[in-house]
């Protein structure tokens, strides 16, 4: 799932001056955006509050929608670089095509991770037939300037680890956890984990006090530091943190999203990361004269065109703290 937004904002990202540096407790208000026919999503990540977390700079949640007679996710093909894309579920499936050839259905709990690099296109759409429900939260990890323009490729992991404690079972989708470790490539100190809580669960979880973190909500009712996070909301909790407390008041799913603060400033525009307006540029013009970003085969319909770019002289919108 992508940004699919026709008028899109050009926006400045990363760098350390922007990081809070001891725990916090801030809470981020979804904003709702449409996407394909029948899919809303809540967009936590970039919000007007805060535009990254670590790496994590693009964080969609959306349903649980019941889609037993709509046509559920159908995002046609479009490119992407610079950054990595996270495919989770909770319900559902969605079946991936890219321009290197991959074609995976993704399922509940498994981790789709497409690399971009220098350039990749790929189509998301529900698979016919499909399950009457869609849950999950699509995220984009932005990749360091000395591997931005790696080659493109797409991992698919059925079989995570996870870490275990009472009332708690924490899925590792990227990155490090306590001892567990995804075998999804990372490319900067990263954190990603799907949590699963009992009602009634009362936990510690350990963390990296070099990192700073969010707490996304996917379903029940659960305190993250005492403060309720409901479903489609996120919680940032700054640096400085070597455990949370968390708290669930019925079954709950949390995701944890954690990294070493991104010391670099980025620029975002549609499904593009570079470090600045040229680069964006760049990347339009080849995705309009069909270079670069190859061909999705097999997607049933047109390609995506590339909304317009906002002039040079227009300064990107930059992170609020």
């Amino acid at each position: 799932m992508s940004n699919l937004d026709r008028q899109p904002a050009l926006s400045a990202c990363g760098g350390r001056g922007f990081v809070v540096a001891e725990p916090v407790r801030e809470l981020l208000s979804p904003r709702t955006v449409k996407l394909g026919e029948s899919t809303e999503v809540r967009r936590l990540l970039p919000n007007l509050g805060r535009r990254m977390v670590g790496a994590w700079c693009f964080v969609d949640h959306y349903g649980p929608d019941d889609i037993a007679d709509e046509p559920g996710m159908q995002v046609a093909p479009h490119p992407h670089s610079g950054l990595q894309t996270v495919s989770w579920l909770h319900e559902g499936e969605v079946l991936h095509r890219d321009s290197v050839g991959s074609l995976e259905t993704i399922r509940p709990r498994e981790l789709g991770l497409m690399t971009s690099g220098r350039g990749i296109s790929h189509s998301e759409e529900s698979p016919r037939p499909h399950a009457r429900f869609l849950h999950g939260a699509q995220l984009w990890v932005a990749l360091p300037d000395a591997h931005r323009n790696v080659e493109p490729h797409f991992q698919h992991h059925a079989d995570l680890p996870r870490v275990t404690a009472p009332g708690l079972m924490a899925t590792v989708i990227l990155g490090t956890l306590d001892t567990a470790t995804s075998p999804g490539t990372a490319y900067s100190p990263i954190v990603g984990a799907d949590l699963t809580l009992a009602s009634g669960t009362e936990t510690r979880l350990p963390l990296d006090p070099d990192f700073e973190y969010a707490v996304l909500s996917m379903s029940g009712e659960a305190h993250v530091d005492g403060v309720p996070v409901l479903p489609g909301s996120m919680l940032y909790l700054g640096c400085g943190r070597t455990e949370l407390p968390l708290r669930a008041t019925s079954d709950a799913s949390l995701m944890l999203l954690g990294g070493e603060p991104f010391e670099e400033e980025i620029v975002m525009f549609w499904n593009w990361i570079g470090r600045s307006h040229q680069d964006i540029a760049q990347a339009r013009e080849d995705w309009m004269n069909g270079s670069r970003f190859g061909e999705v085969k097999g997607y049933d319909g047109p390609s995506l065109p590339a909304p317009d770019l906002p002039p040079a002289h227009l300064k990107p919108r930059g992170r609020v703290r």
